[in-house]
């Protein structure tokens, strides 16, 4: 089973990551993305899917039109872990400008 980061591993790693925030109501960790249009925005969740899916790690996710929204925590440890932080790598690389 993939361990929960301690508080500090936690306050080390959000600080290299941009603009994720930790969740108030849960041990989760989420973020907001902003596309020029629907392609682009589902063109990310397509190459994060993959991602996703080789890591058997997966996003809660929710998308209106150019917004992409996610929520990460790994469900089997009761929160955030390395798992997360690694997907989260992965979105803010192929995500932001």
């Amino acid at each position: 089973m993939t361990e929960l980061l301690s508080p500090e591993e936690r306050e080390e790693e959000f600080g290299r990551l941009m603009g994720w925030l930790q969740r108030s109501d849960r041990n989760a960790m989420e973020k907001k993305f902003l596309f020029k249009d629907f392609n682009e925005a589902f063109a990310f969740m397509s190459r994060v899917a993959l991602k996703a899916e080789k890591m058997d790690h997966h996003p809660e996710w929710f998308n209106v039109y150019n917004r992409v929204e996610v929520i990460l925590a790994t469900h089997s440890a009761g929160g955030i872990t390395m798992k997360d932080i690694e997907l989260a790598r992965f979105m803010d690389q192929v995500g932001d400008p």
